[in-house]
């Protein structure tokens, strides 16, 4: 950055008499301020326009073939607890297939809370979701990692423990992610434990638990998050999120509705969102896949209900289409493009926070492609007014490998769609239009009051983005992107500093994890 000194330079080589004026303050208290990294940017609130790409009436037919599915076809239930309530309520239910009218469905629906806060252990890192609330989660669950020196391997829990620590000192990162990188040196059965265990030690922002498809896992997590926040604390008060996915087409099954009913009797939100492969697992048509995953959306949105009435839940979704080629699953598409920005339209239609995915994409490096998926994909989620925007940083090859590279690259665009998505600011015309009568004809801007004050915060100014002319890049080393990253991303990790949690808690946590060790087994068959 151009300091002040350089600016007034700058301004003297150009011919401008004289010296500029002056904001307030100390020169070095400005200079501080200009140099400083803001620990944390708070959750986003969005003051850009909603696009809605479908008119209402397209919107509404969908919702209606939406609902004759669940009416005529019906869904299964694969669980008989599930199938005993939802015959309670009214359903008609022939063993496991659950035929829901829509009366009873949208009253269901109906008692979901339209915005909730999520509740971190440090408070002053809070955040809602809903409304014109966004948050930013990295990536989740990729078995390989792309390491510092960009070499391919299998994720370790060390690489989960450093992709959290990144979480933490990201500004642009308001949670941290379920798991981020599979620590695949643990055994699938205690993973869950050590995964938590290292989000609640490791950060003090709001938390994803490990996805929630499995009850005892699940209910690990809610007792280990009471030693944190206390039982009586997260009765009332979402303290942590997760996921259940609808087995496309048309089945929830066993394992995810046992974590679904942990989640949901404990009163923390989950994000209920079919793991669609359009083509393959939904028709091959944006519109019909659509419509098949709405309804297996609100399916899943009204069990909640029927467990918990007014648990705070998500409608969430994670559709992508098939390369029609080859059956690989695609990233960034316009057709991924357009399924977001379209459930989007029917997550407001029922006064559900919507959640979506933003840079999950199908390249294998961090490379022109990486950056031409992510774009199209984050550009819908947030002219979108999605509310948890998941999948922000780390994810290649289709979330098979997760990239410290990619992580500190993605932060610092998320920071650029940060800005944009908070619009523009107006009250800033009358100073400008002071600056120009300042300068008048002829002139330039860099030393005048008005550039000192604001050359910092105007625009937006990353980092491992390069602007330099070649030669000031050759003279650095010529460095590419992914180096000036994974250069970045080792010195944020060298510069860590771990918060503060409470010994007790720290203690408990211990005991927890080493009894549910000796009781659970080493390998699952």
């Amino acid at each position: 950055r151009l300091g002040e000194e350089t600016m007034t330079g700058l301004a003297k080589s150009a011919g401008i008499e004289g010296k500029p004026s002056r904001p307030s303050g100390g020169r070095e208290q400005r200079r501080h301020q200009r140099s400083a990294r803001k620990p944390y940017l708070p959750g986003l609130t969005r003051n850009i326009p909603i696009y809605e790409i479908l008119p209402a009436e397209a919107i509404e037919l969908i919702h209606e073939e939406s609902c004759k599915i669940l009416e005529e076809v019906g869904i299964e239930f694969r669980d008989d607890e599930a199938a005993a309530i939802w015959r309670r309520a009214g359903a008609s239910v022939s063993g496991h297939r659950i035929r829901i009218d829509r009366a009873l469905l949208m009253q269901l629906v109906a008692s979901i809370p339209s915005e909730f806060t999520l509740h971190a252990r440090n408070p002053e890192r809070n955040v809602k979701v809903g409304g014109k609330h966004s948050i930013f989660i990295p990536a989740a669950g990729s078995p390989y990692v792309r390491d510092l020196d960009g070499t391919r391997r299998n994720s370790r829990l060390a690489d989960t423990h450093s992709f959290q620590k990144l979480s933490h000192v990201a500004p642009e990162i308001h949670s941290l992610s379920s798991t981020i990188a599979e620590p695949m040196d643990l055994p699938v059965s205690r993973r869950h434990l050590h995964v938590f265990h290292g989000s609640l030690r490791w950060s003090d922002k709001p938390i994803m638990a490990p996805n929630a498809c499995n009850g005892e896992r699940a209910l690990d997590t809610i007792r280990m998050a009471e030693m944190v926040f206390g039982a009586e604390y997260i009765k009332t008060h979402p303290v942590l999120t997760s996921v259940v996915s609808c087995n496309s087409p048309l089945v929830w099954d066993e394992t995810m509705l046992s974590g679904l009913k942990v989640f949901a009797e404990h009163n923390q939100p989950l994000l209920l969102s079919p793991f669609a492969l359009a083509g393959a697992s939904t028709p091959a048509s944006t519109i019909g896949a659509i419509a098949q995953v709405n309804a297996e959306t609100l399916a899943g949105l009204a069990f909640t209900q029927l467990i918990r009435k007014g648990s705070p839940q998500v409608y969430g979704q994670f559709m992508i289409n098939i390369d029609m080629k080859t059956g690989a699953p695609m990233g960034g598409t316009p057709e991924a493009a357009h399924m977001t920005l379209v459930m989007a339209q029917l997550a407001r239609k029922y006064d559900i926070p919507f959640r979506t995915s933003g840079f999950h994409v199908g390249a294998k490096l961090p490379d022109a492609q990486a950056g031409y998926e992510a774009n199209m994909l984050m550009h819908a989620a947030i002219t979108s007014g999605a509310h948890f925007i998941w999948h922000v940083a780390g994810w290649l090859e289709a979330g098979l490998v997760v990239s410290y590279a990619k992580f500190m690259l993605d932060c610092e665009q998320l920071g650029a769609w940060y800005k944009y998505a908070q619009g523009i600011d107006v009250s800033d015309l009358k100073a400008a239009m002071g600056a120009v009568r300042e300068v008048g004809p002829g002139g330039h801007y860099l030393g005048t009051a008005h550039t000192l004050e604001k050359f910092s915060s105007a625009f937006f100014i990353p980092s491992l983005m390069d602007f330099n002319s070649f030669e000031q890049w050759s003279a650095a080393g010529a460095k590419d992107s992914a180096q000036k990253a994974n250069e970045a991303a080792a010195a944020a990790l060298a510069s860590y500093e771990e918060p503060v949690l409470d010994q007790g808690a720290q203690e408990a946590l211990r005991d927890y994890i080493a009894k549910r060790e000796r009781e659970l087994p080493e390998h699952v068959s």
